[in-house]
């Protein structure tokens, strides 16, 4: 009989939302979701619920690296993606177990705000995870609020996200996908116009726009961290760049068209 493949060793590390909707719950699910074997070690422990985040408690630097250091002894890992990050010392101590270990280089996902506004990182933690962790990474996740804080740059149509992804690439990432979940609508002739939904992907220098249709469901959780973890798995099943994008998207738009109106969240 032939022998069964086993699943890829998927690993989060971010953030805990009890709610199920964001962090390390919807990687785990997403991961599983994706046909991988999902482990995880938490950055921080929030207090929210499907309305918002009402304040968190953040682990100690060492307890995150002693979390991640049994997990890489024991299991031959495939992918990682990162969330939340919320200290200067937590995003030090990752990016030294990328630089020490023979961990995958990861997927950055760069939750820097909650949906309902609450800042998940620290400012000191945003230079850290410039300099310390980007280069690191296979890829970087940013919405374009998310872009505009790490580059500087406005964004304002779809020449502005080909913009900020190869400047975040020249900060060190192999490869940038910018989000434009937030660009309803782009200038175009001194007018506004809609956009539709654009994502950017350059992947050291080739440029790949994804184009789709625009769901307007409002403000909906846990889309990053799903097509961030979603994108790792992938990567880790022996996809390309590409192809994991592109079939990441199609999970999260599958998961955001079944649960439209589902108190703004997305439940499995």
């Amino acid at each position: 009989m032939p022998t069964e493949r086993p699943q890829p060793i998927a690993l989060t590390i971010a953030g805990l939302d009890p709610s199920g909707g964001a962090g390390v719950i919807a990687d785990i699910r997403t991961f599983i979701a994706l046909d991988c074997f999902p482990i995880a070690a938490i950055t921080s422990v929030t207090f929210q619920n499907t309305t918002g985040v009402f304040g968190a408690e953040h682990l100690a630097a060492e307890t995150v690296r002693a979390q991640v250091l049994p997990l890489v002894e024991e299991y031959d890992v495939a992918c990682v993606k990162t969330g939340m990050l919320p200290t200067r010392e937590i995003v030090v101590a990752v990016a030294r177990l990328f630089r020490e270990t023979n961990l995958p280089a990861p997927v950055v996902d760069t939750p820097i705000r909650s949906t309902s506004g609450y800042q998940l990182i620290e400012e000191d933690a945003v230079a850290a995870l410039i300099k310390e962790l980007m280069p690191l990474a296979r890829l970087a996740t940013p919405n374009i609020p998310e872009a505009e804080r790490i580059t500087g740059l406005r964004i304002t149509d779809e020449e502005g996200m080909r913009r900020a992804a190869k400047a975040i690439r020249e900060l060190g990432a192999r490869a940038v996908l910018i989000k434009g979940g937030h660009l309803k609508e782009q200038e175009a002739g001194g007018r506004r116009q809609e956009a539709g939904a654009i994502d950017i992907l350059d992947d050291e220098g080739h440029v790949t726009v994804f184009r789709g249709e625009w769901m307007d469901v409002g403000d909906v959780r846990g889309t990053g961290c799903r097509l961030s973890a979603a994108i790792a798995a992938c990567l880790g099943k022996g996809k390309s760049l590409e192809d994991s994008v592109r079939e990441a998207k199609g999970f999260v738009a599958e998961a955001i068209a079944a649960r439209l109106g589902n108190h703004s969240t997305m439940k499995p």
